[in-house]
């Protein structure tokens, strides 16, 4: 097995394993009936970037990106449609869901009819994904502010964190090695970023380091 066979799977399995941490939120629904301390959002987001690195990877026939997006775009329906049986709230859920449904629908009309060049197709699609995927990596640092006032990373999941790490660092691994910076770049503040809580960890050390909470992440 060559070096970029073995980062492809690297990336399946690190992957796959950090869209699995949603699992808590579905079994938490499950048990209490109710969405409550759950939010939607993150599925929605995830979910949109799944789908968008899905149709990047079918126009480069790469079957890694394939795999990831297939799988983590199924759990985060499968989580959505969770939380909209469980929520008091359905016709909020449903105009979120609507609202993203549009986005979608409207990028898979721009891509598709006003970008019929595969090469521009590639490029815009790819620049649209990293922006998307760079500014959820980035959202968790709003936390930042919070953990240096109180001292305190019990919001933070060390295990999260580490999941991140792996699975940013062989992303950014495999685009190296494939020289495609779409996939590269996006996944670099994934490593800065764990790298920086890992930091707070160590600065700021905590009992809740074992703690597993769900965040919106790359696939």
């Amino acid at each position: 097995m060559d070096f970029v066979h073995l980062l492809s799977w690297a990336c399946i399995v690190f992957t796959v394993c950090m869209f699995s941490t949603g699992l808590s939120d579905l079994r938490k629904m499950c048990f209490s009936r109710s969405t409550e301390n759950v939010q939607l959002l993150p599925f929605l987001t995830t979910n949109l970037n799944n789908l968008g690195w899905l149709y990047y990877g079918y126009l480069k026939d790469d079957w890694t990106l394939i795999t990831v997006n297939l799988i983590g775009a199924t759990l985060q329906t499968a989580y959505m449609l969770a939380y909209f049986f469980y929520s008091v709230e359905k016709r909020k859920v449903l105009l979120q869901t609507g609202l993203a449904s549009a986005v979608l629908c409207s990028a898979c009309f721009y891509f598709s009819v006003q970008v019929p060049d595969l090469s521009t197709r590639l490029s815009q699609l790819g620049l649209f994904c990293s922006v998307f995927t760079i500014s959820m990596y980035l959202s968790p640092l709003a936390d930042l502010a919070k953990i240096l006032r109180s001292r305190s990373t019990e919001c933070l999941s060390f295990s999260l964190s580490v999941a991140t790490f792996l699975t940013s660092t062989s992303w950014t691994l495999y685009g190296l090695q494939l020289n495609d910076l779409y996939i590269m770049v996006p996944n670099t503040p994934g490593i800065v970023t764990s790298l920086l809580r890992f930091w707070l960890f160590w600065q700021y050390p905590s009992a809740g380091q074992g703690k597993f909470s769900y965040r919106t992440l790359q696939a």
